[in-house]
């Protein structure tokens, strides 16, 4: 008798499915049908979830960057479970085969290379597709370079805006530090350790000397956090020249004198076009982290034509 492709896919998920840890072979149910965001190790194989284990190894198949780094994982917990490519080059046609399988009623595990997908990684127009279709889409959380690096920086953790890359040419880098200058919060960019020395001099040149932290290797053997104001890491990489492997550069927010007055004004006539004066001021000191009484007074004086 022939199976049909339904009936094949049936017998292969109906399978008992398994997962090893240490000497200890665990069982992994088949979950509920859908799409899995699953994060995985950013370098330490130790730091996966239980839980993602558990998913990795009942689901239909993965999808992943590349099979060959996602393929390291599964060996070391003895997960079988089918691999398949998914990244910004096949994206386009692969995205629908993986969507049909969901509509058949198929389990999904979506992984990045490292860490939490969709962030400065390939993904969110496959969780977009899968939401539209009705599908159940699950998050599974787990590493994250950025927040690894943002608790082991030693800077103020209550508000922080994840750039990513910078753009790679200076002149278009420095537009947009420059467009960062104000945000009042502590930022976390992702970095090359050949752009390094290069990024790390236009930082310090359009914001000052911030604190700041460059988190190299994290979870990993050769891990280093070097710590220091803007300038001195720039003048440190400067001379020790492009360090290697994968690189989190955290910066502290401006101190709130770094908003001038023009900036200021700015802000709040903006903010006065549409809203109260005691709303536009509390919009803008927010924003800015400027005192409210200060920002205030400044947006009664505008509005009354002293400004």
């Amino acid at each position: 008798m022939t199976l049909s492709p339904a009936t094949c896919d049936s017998a292969e998920t109906s399978a008992p499915r398994r997962f090893r840890i240490g000497a200890h072979s665990l069982p992994a149910a088949r979950p509920q049908p859908g799409l899995y965001i699953v994060a995985t190790p950013i370098g330490n194989l130790g730091d996966v979830t239980l839980r993602a284990l558990e998913t990795l190894a009942g689901a239909d198949l993965i999808a992943c960057e590349d099979t060959r780094v996602t393929r390291r994982l599964l060996e070391r917990y003895g997960i079988e479970t089918k691999l398949v490519a998914y990244h910004d080059h096949n994206a386009e046609q692969a995205r629908p085969r993986l969507l049909a399988r969901l509509a058949e009623g198929g389990v999904v595990a979506q992984v990045s290379d490292a860490g939490t997908p969709l962030v400065s990684d390939p993904g969110y127009k496959l969780v977009a597709a899968a939401i539209e279709a009705g599908h159940r889409v699950v998050p599974l959380p787990g590493a994250s370079a950025s927040l690894a690096a943002l608790v082991a920086a030693g800077l103020p953790t209550d508000r922080f805006f994840f750039e990513g890359f910078l753009p790679a040419k200076s002149g278009a880098r420095r537009t947009r530090i420059s467009e960062l200058k104000t945000l009042p919060a502590t930022l976390i960019l992702y970095e090359s350790g050949p752009r390094l020395p290069d990024s790390l001099a236009d930082l310090a040149d359009g914001l000052g000397p911030r604190p700041a932290a460059v988190c190299r290797e994290l979870t990993k053997t050769f891990e280093e956090a070097r710590r220091g104001t803007l300038d001195a890491l720039a003048a440190h990489y400067a001379e020790a020249g492009p360090p290697r492997g994968e690189i989190v550069l955290v910066i502290g927010p401006p101190a709130a004198a770094e908003a001038s007055e023009a900036d200021l004004d700015t802000a709040l006539k903006a903010a006065l076009a549409s809203l109260s004066v005691k709303d536009a001021a509390a919009a803008v000191a927010t924003a800015t982290g400027l005192p409210r009484r200060a920002v205030y007074a400044r947006a009664l004086a505008l509005q009354g034509g002293d400004g």
